[in-house]
C-alpha cells in the first residue's frame, strides 16, 4: 500500500511539470541533437526534464516573492544545484529499479494516467484527445511521458522497500521530549553597584590603555556600505496633494460609525437554562447568599465566557432598555433573550460620542492626502525605472523628479533616516559594487533606489576618538567583577542551605521554566545557564550592570500522561521518523550513485541556463 501511495505521488510531480508546460512555460527540445545532460548508469539525464524543473524552481521562488528573479540571482541560491541533484537522484532510483528488474505493468500503468484529474473531461472520465494535446503542447510523446512514469513508478518501488515502516525508538523520543517539555523552579536575586560594599577604583590612563588594546573587535568600526540613494515618501509630497471637500465628505459618512457612537455599556450575560433556576439565582444575589462571580463559578465558567464586551442598545436586543436603564455596577434581570432568561451586569456605562464633519476634517485630510499621495508615488514607478533604464544616475532622479536625495555610510545596526526601513536595509546589505539601480518599495507606499559607491573595510577607531567609549566599558566590566568578588561568600552561604533573605537579598522565584521559556528582566544565557545547573547549585550571571545569582530549587522531566504532552509526543516521532526515512533515502540514492557513476555534460547544462538568460 506504501509503494502505492509513493508512486501516486510521483505521478503528482509528473502532472505539475505537464501543467507547467500548458501554462506557457514548457520548454521543447532545445534542439541541436542534444538530448540530455548527462547519466546516471544507463540511465539518461534528459535535457527537456532539467529545464522544465528548473523553471519550475524558478517560478516558484518568484511566486514567493513576487519579484522577479534574475538568473544569475537563481544561481547564488543554488536553484540549479538543488534542482540538478533531485533529478540525479531520481535517475539512481530509476536505474537502480531497472537493473534489479523492478517494472510496472500496462495495466496499472493505465491505471495511474487516467486517474489524473488534469487528463480527464467534464464528466470526470479519461480524455484520450485532451491526453493527446496535453503531452503535444508540452513538447512531449506519449511514449517518452508513459516510459516516464513507468520509471518514476518503479524508482517509488525501490524507495517505498528501503523507507516503508520506519518508526522512531522510543527511547530516543523520550529523550527528545524530555529535553523539550524539562521544567525548573529557580530563586534568584540581582546585585548592583548600589549593593557594592565598598568603592569602585579610578582607572589610570594605563589601565585604559590596556583594556582598549585587549578588546580592539569592540572598538573596530564595522564594514560600511557608502551608498548614495533617491528616496520619496506620501510625507514629502502630501503637502502637494488636494483633496476636495466632496471626498473627505464621502469619507466621513463611510466612517459614520468611527465617528459617531452611541451610548454603550460594558455588560456580562449570564443564561440560564429556565426561568426558575434565573429567579433562583437572582434570589442568591438579592439575599447576599452569593455575587455575580459566584454564580458564574457555580456554573463552571469563566468571567471570559460571560463577557460581552462593548455593546449598544441594539445589540442587546430585547434587553437592551433593561441593561440601558441600570447603572455601573447594577445586575439586571433575569431578562428573556434568545438564549434563554438571562442576568446582566454592566460593569462601565460608555457615555455616546459624537465627532462632527468639521473635528474630523484635519484627520481625514491627511488619511486620503496620504493614500492618493502614495498612489502617485506607484503611478511613477514605471516612468522612473525607465529613467535608470535609460542611464539616469541616481543624482539625476533627485534632479529630475520629486524623489529626494541623499548619501548614508550604512552599517548593520542603524535606523535612523531612510535606515529606520527594513526594505532599505535589507537591500543595503545585499548591495554589491556594479549592481544596477532599480525602484524599489519601502513598505509604507514610498519608494527607493541606491548606489554602493564603496566598500569601506572594517576600521580600528583611534584610542583618543574613543577614550570616552573605553572609560565607561572599563567602569561596566570593573563593576561586574567587584560584584562577582563580593558574591563568591553570598553564593558559598546559599549552597550550604542558607536562604536568600539570610544573606541580605531580596529574592524572586520562578516555576516551571522550560528551554523554550524566558523571563523578564534576566540577561540573555539565563535559561542555558540554568538547565545546565543540578539541583542546589548556585551559579552566577553576567549582567548589564548587574550580576544575577541564580539557584535551581528543582528539575523535573514530564509526567506520561497529558493531552499536550502526548500531542508534542506525536510531532516528536512523526518528525523523527521523517528525518530518518529522508536520511535512508539518500543514503541509498548516494549509494547507487557511486555503484553506477555519473556522467554530466557541462556543455548541455550550459545551454539549458542560457535559455534563462
Amino acid at each position: 500500500m506504501r509503494s502505492n501511495s509513493i508512486s501516486k505521488s510521483a505521478m503528482w510531480v509528473l502532472m505539475g511539470l505537464l501543467i507547467l508546460g500548458l501554462g506557457g512555460f514548457g520548454v521543447t527540445n532545445l534542439g541541436g541533437g542534444v538530448t540530455r545532460i548527462g547519466s546516471v548508469g544507463d540511465t539518461p539525464l534528459d535535457i527537456d526534464d532539467y529545464s522544465r524543473a528548473l523553471r519550475q524552481e524558478v517560478n516558484a521562488a518568484v511566486a514567493e516573492t513576487g519579484e522577479p528573479l534574475p538568473f544569475s540571482e537563481a544561481q547564488a541560491q543554488g536553484i540549479p544545484d538543488r534542482v540538478l541533484s533531485r533529478l540525479v537522484s531520481q535517475a539512481a532510483l530509476e536505474d537502480e529499479a531497472a537493473r534489479i528488474g523492478i517494472s510496472v505493468g500496462d495495466e496499472t500503468l493505465a491505471r495511474q494516467i487516467m486517474e489524473i484529474p488534469g487528463f480527464q473531461g467534464v464528466d470526470g472520465q479519461f480524455d484520450r484527445e485532451g491526453y493527446r494535446f496535453a503531452l503535444e503542447r508540452a513538447g512531449l510523446s506519449e511514449g517518452a511521458f508513459e516510459e516516464d512514469v513507468r520509471a518514476e513508478t518503479a524508482s517509488t518501488l525501490v524507495q517505498g522497500a528501503v523507507i516503508a515502516g520506519v518508526s522512531t525508538p522510543e527511547a530516543y523520543t523520550d529523550a527528545l521530549l524530555n529535553y523539550i517539555a524539562e521544567e525548573r523552579d529557580v530563586t534568584f536575586a540581582a546585585l548592583a553597584r548600589s549593593d557594592l560594599s565598598s568603592g569602585l577604583p579610578v582607572p589610570t590612563d594605563e589601565d585604559l590603555e590596556t583594556y582598549y588594546q585587549a578588546n580592539i573587535p569592540q572598538f573596530t568600526q564595522p564594514e560600511t556600505h557608502a551608498i548614495t540613494y533617491a528616496w520619496l515618501t506620501p510625507e514629502m509630497i502630501i503637502d502637494d496633494v488636494e483633496v476636495d471637500e466632496a471626498s473627505l465628505r464621502e469619507a466621513y459618512a463611510d466612517r459614520e460609525e468611527e465617528f459617531n457612537q452611541p451610548e454603550r455599556r460594558l455588560v456580562e450575560r449570564l443564561v440560564y437554562s429556565d426561568e426558575a433556576a434565573a429567579e433562583a439565582a437572582r434570589a442568591e444575589l438579592d439575599a447576599g447568599e452569593a455575587t455575580y462571580d459566584d454564580l458564574v463559578e457555580a456554573r463552571g465558567l469563566t468571567l471570559q465566557d460571560v463577557d460581552l464586551g462593548d455593546v449598544d442598545m441594539d445589540n442587546l436586543g430585547s434587553a437592551g432598555e433593561a441593561v440601558f436603564g441600570a447603572s455601573s455596577g447594577d445586575v439586571v434581570g433575569p431578562v428573556e433573550t434568545d438564549l434563554g432568561p438571562a442576568l446582566f451586569r454592566v460593569n462601565a456605562v460608555l457615555q455616546a460620542q459624537t465627532t462632527p464633519f468639521e473635528e474630523a476634517e484635519g484627520q481625514l485630510r491627511d488619511l486620503l492626502a496620504g493614500d492618493r499621495a502614495a498612489r502617485v508615488i506607484e503611478s511613477q514607478v514605471e516612468s522612473t525605472n525607465d529613467l535608470l533604464a535609460g542611464g539616469a544616475t541616481i543624482e539625476n532622479l533627485a534632479a529630475e523628479t520629486q524623489m529626494q536625495g541623499g548619501t548614508i555610510d550604512w552599517r548593520p545596526g542603524m535606523s535612523e533616516g531612510i535606515a529606520s526601513y527594513s526594505a532599505f536595509r535589507d537591500a543595503a546589505e545585499e548591495l554589491q559594487e556594479g549592481d544596477f539601480p532599480e525602484i524599489m518599495s519601502l513598505g509604507d507606499g514610498g519608494i527607493f533606489a541606491m548606489r554602493l559607491d564603496e566598500i569601506i573595510e572594517p576600521a580600528v577607531q583611534p584610542f583618543e576618538e574613543v577614550q570616552q567609549e573605553v572609560a565607561a566599558a572599563w567602569a561596566r566590566e570593573a563593576l561586574i567583577e567587584a560584584l562577582r568578588e563580593q558574591a563568591e561568600d553570598v553564593v558559598a552561604q546559599l549552597e550550604d542551605g542558607a536562604s536568600f533573605e539570610e544573606v541580605g537579598l531580596t529574592p524572586r522565584s520562578v516555576e516551571s521554566l522550560t528551554r523554550q521559556g524566558s523571563e523578564a528582566g534576566t540577561p540573555p544565557g539565563t535559561i542555558p545557564t540554568i538547565f545546565e545547573m543540578t539541583e542546589g547549585e548556585v551559579r552566577t550571571v553576567d549582567g548589564d550592570a548587574r550580576l544575577f545569582i541564580i539557584r535551581l530549587d528543582s528539575a523535573s522531566v514530564p509526567q506520561a500522561e497529558g493531552d499536550e504532552l502526548n500531542r508534542i509526543r506525536t510531532s516528536l516521532q512523526d518528525s523523527a521518523a521523517n528525518d530518518i526515512a529522508q536520511d535512508l533515502y539518500q543514503a541509498l540514492a548516494d549509494d547507487i550513485r557511486a555503484r553506477a557513476g555519473i556522467t554530466l555534460d557541462q556543455q548541455a547544462i550550459a545551454a539549458v541556463h542560457a535559455n534563462f538568460q
